[in-house]
């Protein structure tokens, strides 16, 4: 089975956090103007062919029992790998006590310069040490060599079978798409029960739904923000999904994945804390809070407020100094990918900022609620 060398280039992940955004909530938005249809949808075919093909997911969206022709393969080739691994470390061993034997055979061989019955003698024990140890590494190599070879019959065996339906694929999703019509009894765009979303679990901000120019200026930028960051935890399922597949059916893991993910998922939690604010997510303990009426909660927010502004006005400077010095040296990781540092750490002054104007929203917001005794 052959190997992946792919590693993320720089630019293609810092880009990708920005463009890929952008392209998913334009799709979303334009799906949302479109009617309702149920019938198969070329785009989605080789999404499916292109990210789940290799176990026949393509085929199964258009309905079709070929599907189960993929499993098989599929799984012959991760039980190629799992035997691959399964006797990596005895062809270790063996490469290793190959090249013990070597070294010992070369020291004796010196040895034999003397000419002593005793070092003629090692070195004849050492040249057969050195066979013996030769031999089995050759065996264990064989092993390897030959469900290497078997997975990559299995791989190439695959990979026909999917360039003959990427080709076939417009076909195919056109003639589900007429036996769909065809049939009488297919669910119609009204009979699709759209979808429920759950309410959430916290929102006891009694200022939820209070509204000024000002707060509602402020809540625009922290929303956009927070949708705009929320995207990048599909593309974690893309990247992982590849990780998957690159360790378990390429025998090809990464480390690039990780620390890529990790540093996204900072920086989104760094930008979409202003967001969850707004929507009252964040996690309080609110025995008594809870306890309060409206107006009671919004005097205690402003009471509170205070520690809110001394942790954030703190995090704010120790950001903006943290930042700079990471901006000043162009601070990049200390590992093989080699990833810039200092964006990831410019988020953190960047999502305080965000969070101070949310906390500004939400002082004015709660002042006006008691000011006008909650109306």
């Amino acid at each position: 089975m052959p190997s992946l060398t792919f590693i993320l280039p720089h630019w293609l992940y810092w880009s990708g956090l920005i463009v890929f955004p952008l392209i998913a909530a334009y799709l979303v938005r334009r799906q949302m103007r479109v009617v309702v249809h149920t019938r198969p949808v070329l785009f989605i075919a080789y999404l499916f062919w292109l990210t789940a093909g290799f176990i026949g997911i393509h085929r199964f969206y258009l309905r079709s029992a070929l599907g189960f022709l993929f499993i098989p393969v599929f799984l012959f080739i991760l039980y190629c790998n799992g035997q691959v691994r399964d006797v990596r470390d005895e062809t270790s061993r063996t490469y290793a006590a190959a090249e013990r034997a070597r070294h010992a055979a070369d020291v004796a061989k010196a040895g034999t310069a003397t000419s002593a019955p005793e070092a003629a003698e090692a070195h004849k024990r050492a040249q057969e040490a050195l066979a013996k140890s030769t031999a089995e590494y050759a065996t264990a190599q064989g092993v390897t060599d030959m469900w290497y070879g078997r997975a990559r019959w299995g791989a190439i065996v695959l990979a026909i079978m999917l360039l003959g339906d990427a080709v076939l694929l417009p076909w195919l999703v056109r003639k589900q798409g007429a036996r769909e019509m065809a049939n009488p009894h297919r669910p119609m765009a009204a009979d699709v029960a759209p979808p429920t979303v759950a309410e959430p679990a916290l929102a006891e901000d009694p200022t939820l739904n209070f509204h000024s120019r000002v707060t509602d200026w402020i809540e625009a930028i922290n929303v956009r923000a927070g949708e705009f960051v929320a995207w990048w935890s599909l593309i974690a399922v893309f990247v992982y999904y590849y990780e998957v597949v690159a360790r378990y059916v390429f025998n090809s893991p990464t480390n690039w994945v990780h620390e890529s993910m990790f540093l996204m998922f900072g920086m989104q939690y760094m930008l979409s804390g202003a967001y969850a604010y707004r929507e009252d997510q964040h996690v309080r303990v609110d025995v008594i809070y809870s306890k309060f009426s409206p107006r009671g909660k919004a005097i205690a927010d402003i009471v509170t407020s205070l520690f809110f502004f001394i942790f954030v006005g703190t995090m704010l400077v120790t950001g903006i100094r943290f930042a700079g010095d990471a901006v000043g040296v162009g601070e990049s990781s200390f590992t093989e990918w080699g990833i810039q540092y200092w964006p990831v750490k410019l988020m953190i002054p960047i999502g305080a900022g965000l969070l101070l104007l949310q906390g500004i929203a939400k002082l004015l917001k709660d002042i006006l609620f008691v000011a006008r005794r909650g109306a």
